[in-house]
C-alpha cells in the first residue's frame, strides 16, 4: 500500500485522523513552541535589565536614581566657581553632574552602582566630547576612598548622610569642598547655599569645619 492510502481496517476502526486535522495540530504545536520561546526570551531580558536597578534597592542604605534637574546642575556649577582639583560625584546616575563639571575644566569621576547607568554615562560623555576628562566606574561608594578628590558632590538620602559624613571627615583633605544636593548633612554647617526647594545645594569647606573643631 502506498503512503497516503488508508486501509479498510483503519477506516472501520475509526482511528484515522483527517489529514487537515493532523496539519492543524502540527501548526498549533509550532505556534506553542514559538510563543513559549518569545515569553521565555522576554523574561530573561527583563531580568537582565531590571536586576541592576532592583539590587541597590535591596541594600540597607541605597542611592535611588533620580535625575538632576537643570537648576540643580546650575547650582552645583555655581558652587564650583574659583575651585580647582579633581571632582567626584558619588552616585553619579546618568552622568549629568560629571559631564557638566568636565565642561567647566574639572577632571571629573563618577561612581555608580548600576552598570547600565555607567555605560550610558560613558556614551553621553563621548557624545558631549568630554570623555577624556569625564570617567565613570561601577563601584559601591562605601568601598571607595575619596582622599584624592578636592571637590565632592553627593545626591544622597537622609538615611545615609550621617554615615557618609563620618567617612568624608576621615578621608578628605582640608582644602576639599563637599556639595550636597537635595538633603544637607546632619551635623555640618554649610559655608554656602544656593537654590531653593529640591534644587537647593549646600557647600561645606573642610578647612572651615576643621578650624571650628580645633577652636572648640
Amino acid at each position: 500500500m502506498e503512503r497516503g492510502e488508508i486501509s479498510e481496517e483503519e477506516r472501520q476502526s475509526g482511528h484515522v485522523l483527517p489529514t487537515s486535522l493532523e496539519s492543524n495540530n502540527l501548526k498549533k504545536n509550532n505556534w506553542g513552541f514559538l510563543f513559549t520561546g518569545i515569553i521565555g526570551g522576554a523574561l530573561v531580558t527583563v531580568y537582565a535589565v531590571a536586576t541592576p536597578f532592583i539590587t541597590p534597592a535591596l541594600r540597607k542604605v541605597c542611592l535611588p536614581f533620580v535625575p538632576a534637574t537643570s537648576k540643580q546642575i546650575e547650582n552645583v556649577v555655581k558652587m564650583l566657581r574659583h575651585r580647582r582639583g579633581p571632582l567626584v560625584d558619588i552616585g553619579s546616575g546618568d552622568g549629568r553632574i560629571v559631564i557638566a563639571a568636565a565642561k567647566e575644566g574639572f577632571p571629573a569621576v563618577g561612581y555608580e552602582l548600576n552598570p547600565w547607568l555607567v555605560w550610558y554615562s560613558r556614551y553621553r560623555a563621548w557624545r558631549e566630547g568630554v570623555h577624556g576628562s569625564a570617567k565613570f566606574y561601577v563601584s559601591d561608594l562605601w568601598k571607595v576612598t575619596f582622599a584624592q578628590y578636592s571637590n565632592v558632590v553627593i545626591f544622597g538620602v537622609p538615611q545615609m548622610m550621617p554615615q557618609l559624613e563620618k567617612k568624608l571627615e576621615l578621608e578628605l583633605e582640608d582644602d576639599a569642598r563637599v556639595i550636597a544636593c537635595r538633603f544637607p548633612f546632619p551635623h555640618w554647617t554649610p559655608n554656602h547655599t544656593a537654590g531653593e526647594g529640591i534644587d537647593t545645594v549646600w557647600a561645606y569647606d573642610m578647612s572651615t569645619f576643621r578650624g571650628r573643631e580645633k577652636r572648640v
